[in-house]
């Protein structure tokens, strides 16, 4: 009898888990080992399963004899147990590319510094009105791997965050879309934004002539990457500034896509999605919806009703005429900077948390032309406050939410709005971003 294959799984959430239970399914030797506490919702299903796991630790002997390590996107490269696997030479892969092996159903990868979880979200809503057999998996939805253990879909929307890509290598997207590159995460990325690219650029790897590359032109760092590296799919470029044909383009307020001859036009003021950001983000899933062949109307239907994102310009409640906008997902600083650029008045803008390497002189004209007062929300709001002297108004400092959104209601007028767009990570004061946009959402509901 042949000895079963070894696979450590790193990290008992939902990621870890999903791993897991695809590996068990498929007649692995699986053991998991989280250094945290495993939240008592998944010790649930790990008992239901019957895996074996550690908590509070990583112990070595356990996890050293693995054929294979699959760890959390949470870890990064400098955590002492990945530097120990390395030095034993024992393969490292991230839960997608493990589950990617099980699966022939065709998958729409979505990645980028922003609008990621948009258009994932969007492209799904399109193909499950469509009547396609569809998941929603990755970054949002169901884990990848959990999905293919438990589900049978025909077509996977994945939405892929760099920390998943990195641990990739010979899985391959039928349809990769990478929608921008900005600065993000460059702590994990040695502070060096090359190396963030490279990792987004991972979303291209194995294309053949086959499969579809959709991503926008106006981004000046994709373009660049471009002219230096070698892609044989089928390129499909999107733009507010340039016609692409084929591929989507805006003319006189009208989205254009173009595909096999084909046009599909809707005016902008048709989009459930407002703002420039979410233009690009209609086009990038239109281009898609085209290349699937999914009727016009069908199209039409999905971008007119489509509801939007929890956490992402969620509109939460209108008190004395100001509008309560809950941004929270605006994680980075391009993020922010477009949900700044879509507000049509005066701003009482709530920003802060654990900042990763933020240059935030982009936002300084924005902030100029539309923010009245800044609202600094986190543990420490030094250098958010250093940064924005004499280019915000009034700034305020403080330290929870409760605080930040009795700040903001004092300095709201009617007809303005309160924005909460972070611009950084959540974690100094919250779980994550969910976390957080929760609790502002509680505390408006209670002014």
């Amino acid at each position: 009898m042949t000895e079963r294959k070894r696979i450590v799984i790193l990290g008992a959430a939902e990621s870890g888990l999903g791993a897991a239970i695809l590996a068990q399914k498929k007649g692995f030797d699986v053991f998991i080992s989280d250094q945290g506490i495993v939240k008592p919702k998944y010790k649930v299903i790990l008992d239901k399963y019957g895996l074996h796991y550690e908590e509070g630790q990583h112990t070595e002997e356990l996890i050293l004899n693995a054929h294979e390590v699959v760890k959390s996107p949470g870890i990064p490269e400098k955590a002492p147990i990945i530097k120990k696997i390395r030095e034993s030479e024992i393969p490292i892969i991230s839960e997608i590319e493990f589950a990617g092996r099980y699966t022939d159903a065709k998958k729409i990868c979505i990645t980028g510094s922003n609008g990621k979880t948009t258009t994932t979200t969007l492209i799904h809503h399109m193909l499950k009105k469509a009547g396609l057999n569809v998941g929603l998996a990755g970054n949002v939805g169901k884990s990848f791997a959990w999905s293919v253990a438990e589900d049978e879909f025909d077509y996977y929307v994945i939405e892929l965050s760099s920390f998943q890509l990195d641990g990739m290598f010979d899985f391959r997207a039928d349809i990769a879309i990478l929608l921008n590159i900005t600065p993000d995460h460059l702590d994990r990325y040695e502070y060096n934004i090359q190396n963030y690219i490279n990792s987004k650029f991972r979303i291209t790897q194995n294309l053949t002539k086959e499969q579809f590359f959709i991503f926008c032109s106006d981004d000046d760092v994709t373009i660049r990457e471009l002219e230096r590296i070698v892609i044989t799919a089928q390129k499909l470029p999107f733009s507010v500034a340039h016609i692409h044909r084929p591929g989507a383009y805006v003319d006189n307020n009208n989205m254009v896509i173009n595909y096999q001859e084909d046009d599909f036009t809707m005016s902008l003021d048709e989009l459930s999605l407002k703002g420039r950001h979410n233009t690009y983000n209609s086009m990038a899933a239109g281009i898609t919806a085209k290349v699937l062949e999914i009727r016009k109307e069908i199209i039409r239907e999905s971008m007119t009703d489509f509801q939007g994102v929890e956490h992402r310009l969620e509109h939460v409640l209108k008190i004395h005429g100001v509008d309560y906008i809950n941004d929270s997902k605006g994680t980075n600083v391009n993020s922010t900077w477009y949900a700044l650029e879509c507000q049509t008045t005066k701003v009482v803008w709530i920003a802060g948390g654990l900042d990763k390497g933020n240059d935030y002189t982009e936002l300084y004209d924005l902030v100029k032309e539309k923010v009245k007062a800044l609202i600094c929300l986190g543990k420490d709001n030094e250098k958010l406050i250093k940064a924005f002297e004499g280019i915000a108004p009034v700034i305020v400092d403080t330290h929870s939410i409760e605080d930040a959104v009795k700040a903001a209601y004092k300095h709201a007028k009617n007809g303005e709005v309160v924005l909460l767009s972070p611009a950084c990570a959540s974690f100094d004061l919250f779980e994550n971003y969910e976390d957080r946009g929760r609790q502002f959402k509680d505390v408006v509901r209670e002014l």
